[in-house]
């Protein structure tokens, strides 16, 4: 579907409206990265576009934070990272997060992929020699 390139933390907020304007429609997003990678912090630069005023953080150990946008829209932001059976997915009420309709972003997503929707937009988010980053999905 797309590549953007994020040449720098400068470059961040570009490269999220660029992206929610080429993936307009979905609401399901699996982004995966290597740790360090900048999966957080362009799911943060994501929200900032879309005028969320909490702070966003990885929800390593909650699994999943909710924002609300700027005009009050629900965001779900999932971190599986610790999962370590899909039943702890499920336990949280993860399909009824999925069936919403709302935005879902999900950082290690390959700890439940069984379960991920069929429709789910995978991203990957790639480092580059000179410290960019790629997205590609």
């Amino acid at each position: 579907m797309g590549k953007i390139v994020i040449n720098g933390t400068g470059d961040l907020d570009r490269a999220a409206r660029e992206f929610l304007k080429l993936t307009e429609g979905a609401s399901v997003y699996a982004f995966y990265g290597s740790m360090g990678a900048g999966k957080t912090t362009f799911i943060s630069a994501v929200c900032r576009v879309l005028e969320v005023e909490d702070e966003v953080a990885s929800p390593t150990f909650t699994i999943v934070n909710e924002y609300l946008t700027g005009d009050g829209r629900p965001v779900y932001h999932f971190d599986f990272y610790r999962i370590e059976k899909i039943s702890e997915a499920l336990d949280i009420g993860y399909e009824e997060y999925m069936d919403s309709g709302e935005l879902c972003f999900m950082e290690w997503p390959e700890k439940i992929e069984p379960i991920l929707p069929d429709d789910a937009l995978k991203v990957y988010i790639s480092e580059n020699a000179d410290g960019s980053r790629t997205l590609s999905f």
